[in-house]
Order: C-alpha cells, then sequence, then structure tokens
C-alpha cells in the first residue's frame, strides 16, 4: 500500500509528547493514549531544549538522524553506554566528543 504524500519522520519523545498533546487526551485513541502515558514517563529532556540537543548532535557531533534520536530517548549517563547506541555505526568517534555529547545530555537530562 503506497501513502502518497506522507513522509516519515523520526520523533525524540519530547516532539511525540508535543504532537500528541496538540491532539488532546480526550481525542486519542487507546494506542495513542498509552503512547502519551509512555512519554510522560520516559522522556528525559524537555522540548526546548531537546530540539538543541538534536541539532547539535547532528551538526556538531556527526550522528546521523536515527542515532541523534535514539541517544536523546535514552540519555545515556555516561560514555560506556554512549557507546552502545554508537556501536553499528560506520564510524569511530574520539573519546573528546565522545564525554562532550554526555556533557551536553547531563547539562539538559531532568531526571
Amino acid at each position: 500500500m503506497h501513502t502518497r504524500g506522507l513522509k516519515e519522520k523520526k520523533l525524540a519523545l519530547p516532539q511525540v509528547k508535543k504532537v500528541l498533546d496538540s491532539i488532546g487526551e480526550e481525542n486519542l485513541d487507546q494506542f495513542q493514549r498509552r503512547t502519551l502515558d509512555y512519554v510522560n514517563k520516559f522522556s528525559k529532556v524537555k522540548l526546548s531544549p531537546s530540539k538543541k540537543i538534536l541539532k547539535k548532535l547532528v551538526k556538531d557531533f556527526d550522528l546521523d538522524e536515527s542515532e541523534a534520536v535514539q541517544v536523546l530517548n535514552c540519555m545515556p549517563q555516561n560514555i560506556n553506554e554512549l557507546r552502545i547506541f554508537l556501536a553499528g555505526g560506520r564510524k569511530i568517534i574520539e573519546i573528546a566528543k565522545l564525554e562532550a555529547i554526555v556533557a551536553l545530555l547531563n547539562e539538559n537530562r531532568i531526571i
């Protein structure tokens, strides 16, 4: 089945929350309500800084969009955890960059 005019976009948890909040909880179906509940429980960064972090991860740290979203959603707390999310990647990232990524995440962590 082809879906004309639709594009896939990768969203971080705070972005999903914004979309679902804009629909209004009373208008959500069961699946959407469960998704909103999940996002509320597991999002570890607010919407505003999440946009900045995603841009920085892609532009300054050369992560692709999928990697950046995954890192933002999971918010690894140290280099070893971060390496798990980047292990399947095709590039090697220097320790200094990994440390800078963890520092950026720690500056914006809400939990």
